[in-house]
């Protein structure tokens, strides 16, 4: 047995009991690889263990593995998309977990050649660090989407804290899933927002407990082979 499917085991088992501890149906939580700091080598690990979302931050590094690999696998582009660079990217994915702004969905709209499914992308904690909107202007954000056809908002993304304190974690997983119910509850065709994008290495379970649909997992996945950290594993 591979160090993937190993971890892979270890990281479903912990999903698992994350449910249970929570009183959470036994519903489909999507692990995303995030492959950003490893290898093609090691991407295609992933792949042969089994896993089909995979994540990446940088349009280089994006093309880079989509041209070496070219399997039938969901590419997620996890990092803060610079507009420039929409063209780079935008048909390439099948998900966006980070947008944020209007000027970034205009963009989009210009360039995508299909509806994107994207994460509307929330700072709960308020961080200067770190981007997305404010709880009380996502709904408003998205509000100003419905004649944008190349977007549909499937839920919503946020990082919490680069802290132990798993009640100030908790919290922003809470908020999060709150604003997302609120969202759902409005009806909107072109953001059914049924999903929660949140969770990484270190606080996915507390995550799942919350309610998230997908976690973005890297050093405790696929490892990291390039031995640094970058704002999206703190």
């Amino acid at each position: 047995m591979t160090k993937i499917l190993t971890n892979l085991d270890k990281i479903n088992s912990q999903i698992q009991v994350a449910q249970q501890r929570s009183n959470r149906k036994a519903t489909n939580v999507q692990i995303i690889a995030v492959t950003k700091e490893v290898s093609v080598e090691r991407t295609q690990e992933a792949i042969d263990a089994g896993l089909i979302h995979l994540g990446e931050n940088r349009p280089e590094g994006l093309k880079q593995k989509i041209e070496a690999i070219q399997a039938n696998v969901h590419w997620h582009y996890i990092g803060s998309l610079q507009t420039r660079k929409v063209k780079q990217v935008i048909n390439e994915i099948d998900y966006l977990h980070s947008l944020d702004r209007l000027s970034l969905a205009e963009e989009i709209e210009k360039r995508a050649t299909k509806p994107v499914k994207c994460f509307v992308q929330v700072n709960v904690s308020g961080e200067q660090s770190k981007h997305g909107l404010t709880i009380d202007d996502a709904v408003t954000f998205i509000e100003s989407l419905q004649n944008f056809t190349k977007i549909q908002v499937v839920g919503l993304m946020t990082m919490a804290p680069n802290t132990e304190d798993e009640t100030i974690i908790r919290s922003v997983f809470k908020q999060l899933k709150q604003c997302q119910q609120q969202i759902a509850e409005r009806g909107f065709a072109h953001a059914p927002c049924t999903e929660l994008s949140m969770g990484m290495s270190n606080d996915f379970e507390i995550a799942v407990e919350e309610g998230a649909t997908f976690v973005r997992v890297g050093t405790a996945l696929v490892g990291n082979e390039r031995g640094e950290q970058d704002e999206h594993e703190k």
